[in-house]
């Protein structure tokens, strides 16, 4: 048997109510929240992913003409070690003060 319960029909309407305001306020804290936190982060002058990221590019391609240079003075050091001096000659030698 069902009856008709004004009280228990205000309550649920109430309660109804009171989920959406506070499905609403969530949203707002949350975006309160979320502009506050990017505040913070444009004052700590953070680098950017993008800007990290060219960076970090630049200095792989350094590091491998790096690479690349100490290979070139090693072998050309190399060939001056092996190429036989001038018989007759003296090393250059700083003047003496």
């Amino acid at each position: 048997m069902q009856t008709d319960n004004r009280l228990f029909d205000d309550f649920a309407r109430l309660t109804n109510s009171l989920l959406g305001v506070a499905t609403g306020m969530r949203g707002e804290v949350e975006g309160v929240l979320k502009a506050r936190l990017q505040a913070i982060l444009a004052d700590m002058d953070l680098v950017t992913r993008d800007e990290f990221e060219a960076v970090k590019a630049v200095a792989v391609k350094a590091r491998s003409e790096q690479e690349k240079l100490e290979k070139r003075v090693a072998a050309l050091e190399a060939a001056l070690a092996d190429k036989p001096k001038p018989a007759g000659k003296k090393p250059a030698t700083a003047p003496k003060k």
